[in-house]
């Protein structure tokens, strides 16, 4: 199968707010609705309202008709537009997976019988591939399932899943082994063990996951839906207990009539945290959603929310913060030799290496030098790297070059010969270490020509993002396998706060359990098979789409860019959901400031006249207030649908002014913003009363 980048959806795509209204409707379907108790009490709440206007045509209650019907429309509009909200963050997710799945196209694999590349093969369809099967990919073929290289490598174009046109080494015996179904071979040939069966593709659960609809609620969303039902409780006890209140204070005061069943049934929705239950939804559904957009799949709702509260994030250097492969940057001369003579020496004993490496040496020499026309000789022997020689190059007729280790080429040259090293050898090797980078030294025979300085590159652009990091409170740790000397360097380079050198799996583990003990919320990215016990432990767990199967099943977020700077735009996403929602709920309670002065004093004043004095907002007659009042409640909804699936924008800042900020402009403005809106509201509806 191949697919392409799901295009950009806006807010109100009429791709999705057609399909979303239909859905708000669905909703109303009391056994969907329980899920958001809070809007279920106002659903009741309209079919009372909805009742009290038939009793009103009927005569049999006192109150105007167009009163009672007005009041049973907006409610029933509270509950639409709450819905229409949670759908339309739904409708988002669901439109970018049918735009993956509209994408697919069928495609034949190669079925091996044996793990060899001249063995024969079977051409199957993709959906017959079982976990375990072996295929044959070549260029300008689509690989036909997830898998891991066992043999070859090529290069890959994953445009597909990342939108990056770039294309990327997959091969075997590495931590860049995993390759994911759709994307397509464009150079050379590879043997794909299959690691997934039809319907389990890493394809297949990300169009699963970015629909949304099934996401589960957080621990902390849950703790303020609760909040909120006690909320609701303590509303529905105040004006239940407002009936009897305002019959006896009608017989004590011997005028006025009791507060009504609409009137009450306003009051109750009015009060109640209508606003922010009804977008809660929506604010968690669009987190997972957003993230999409920047590439980024998230496993769970919770995990995004763990990234807003993260104060540690452990990164693994290779592949993470380094590229992953060492390159060449240098060709260091001794003993007289110059620099080009290194590069020569070095290109010939790098022709038959097709390790990332050795083709990074020769790429460097023929950049550098313009060493264009070296080719392998007909009659060189290759000599293979082994773990005994540590030494690797061609012997071409009298000539013997060899690059590697200093203590085994040393070992190599004496071997055939040589006495006197060269002086400034043992300088060169330790500059190059003390700067974090591999030395390999070049030789001919027994005569020594330079040093290669072979160095882990830094990504670009990194040591800003981790600069932001630090401004948000989050602390850096880079884990390693290299001596604590090139750890040094490389971590001084990066400019990251801490680094753990020489770490193995354990190592790890044990760094992310004494951090959780702390108190502290531990994020980690890794892409090796070696990061998944670590990646398991971690509450956010970041693999790199380019990193092994068991890393990325490990992991709870995965970036399919493979951008370790990505953890980044993941921790802002998890604080704009928890802001968001703290924004909204601060708005939504702040709004009821307003509606005391709208509606108690209109509920109350045909038995207290004196009450007169609380309607600040003059407002028309005390029908008209109530109704303003519930009009208002109702369409601030739709309007502040935008910035539930937008988010509200982060800013780094210290928590207490980040409170203030947030208090200033949602607490004051949902104290303002009402009475602005209901007294709008009740200029139009006293043209009509």
């Amino acid at each position: 199968m191949s697919v392409h980048k799901p295009e950009p959806v806006s807010i109100f795509d009429k791709r999705i707010v057609g399909p979303a209204l239909v859905s708000s409707l669905k909703k109303l379907n009391p056994i969907e609705l329980w899920r958001n108790p809070v809007m279920l009490c106002v659903e009741i709440a309209s079919v009372i309202t909805l009742v009290t206007f038939i009793l009103s045509l009927t005569g049999t209650n006192k109150e105007p008709a167009w009163f009672t019907g007005q009041v049973s429309v907006w409610l029933w509009l509270t509950v639409i537009f709450a819905n229409f909200s949670e759908a339309l963050a739904e409708g988002r997710g669901k439109a970018r997976a049918a735009s993956l799945r509209s994408s697919r196209t069928s495609v034949t694999a190669k079925l091996l019988s044996k793990p060899e590349f001249n063995a024969a093969f079977t051409s199957v369809g993709a959906s017959q591939l079982r976990k375990g099967d072996l295929i044959l990919v070549g260029a300008n073929e689509i690989i036909a399932g997830d898998g891991d290289v066992i043999a070859g490598a090529a290069l890959v174009n994953e445009a597909a899943v990342t939108g990056e046109s770039a294309p990327v080494v997959r091969e075997s015996g590495g931590d860049r082994s995993a390759v994911t179904g759709g994307t397509t071979v464009i150079a050379n040939s590879i043997i794909v063990r299959i690691t997934a069966n039809p319907g389990e593709t890493f394809l297949d659960r990300m169009i699963g996951l970015i629909e949304g609809a099934k996401r589960r609620k957080t621990p902390n969303e849950i703790a303020l839906e609760v909040l909120l039902i006690a909320l609701t409780l303590v509303f529905l006890l105040v004006c239940i207990n407002i009936s009897p209140l305002s019959i006896y204070s009608v017989k004590a005061a011997g005028q006025g009539t009791p507060v009504s069943l609409t009137v009450l049934t306003a009051l109750f929705v009015c009060l109640a945290p209508t606003t922010i239950a009804a977008l809660l939804p929506a604010i968690g559904i669009a987190g997972m959603d957003r993230l999409f957009q920047k590439n980024v799949i998230a496993l769970s709702g919770r995990a995004i929310e763990a990234a807003g509260d993260v104060n540690v994030l452990l990164l693994d250097k290779t592949g993470t913060i380094t590229h992953g492969n060492r390159e060449a940057v240098a060709f260091v001369p001794v003993s007289g030799h110059t620099e080009q003579d290194v590069a020569e020496a070095a290109l010939m004993a790098s022709l038959a290496d097709e390790t990332p490496e050795g083709r990074s040496v020769v790429a460097l020499a023929r950049e550098k030098f313009g060493l264009k026309s070296a080719t392998l000789p007909a009659d060189a022997e290759v000599i293979e790297f082994s773990a005994e020689t540590r030494l690797s190059g061609i012997n071409a007729g009298r000539d013997q070059f060899r690059k590697g280790a200093a203590d085994s080429t040393i070992a190599f040259v004496q071997k055939n010969g040589c006495i006197n090293i060269p002086a400034n050898l043992s300088d060169a090797v330790d500059t190059i270490a003390r700067d974090g980078a591999t030395p390999l030294v070049v030789c001919n025979g027994c005569n020594i020509i330079g040093v290669i300085n072979l160095k882990d590159i830094v990504k670009a652009g990194i040591q800003e993002r981790f600069l932001q990091l630090r401004s948000m409170g989050i602390k850096t740790v880079m884990i390693t396998g290299d001596n604590p000397l090139t750890a040094a360097a490389i971590a001084a380079e990066a400019q990251v706060d801490d680094f753990l050198a020489q770490a193995k799996p354990e190592d790890k583990l044990r760094l992310i359990k004494e951090n959780q003990e702390a108190g502290f919320m531990v994020a980690m990215t890794g892409d090796g098979t070696n990061d998944a016990p670590a990646l398991a432990q971690a509450d956010v767990a970041v693999a790199m789409n380019t990193g092994t199967q068991p890393a990325r099943e490990a992991a709870n977020i995965i970036d399919l860019d493979s951008n370790p700077t990505k953890l980044l735009d993941i921790v802002e996403v998890g604080k704009q959901i928890l802001m968001t929602r703290g924004n909204l709920t601060t708005f939504s309670i702040s709004n009821d400031v307003a509606k005391y002065f709208a509606i108690i004093p209109a509920m109350m004043l045909s038995v207290y006249p004196q009450l007169g004095v609380l309607n600040i907002m003059h407002l028309a007659t005390p029908l008209s207030a109530i109704l303003s009042a519930v009009i208002f409640n109702a369409i601030i909804i739709p309007l502040l649908v935008p910035l539930a699936l937008k988010g509200t924008k982060f800013r780094p800042m210290p928590a207490e002014k980040l409170l203030i900020h947030n208090l200033l402009i949602y607490g004051l403005g949902g104290i303002v913003a009402p009475f602005i809106g209901i007294k709008g509201i009740d200029m139009v509806v006293g043209m009509f009363v």
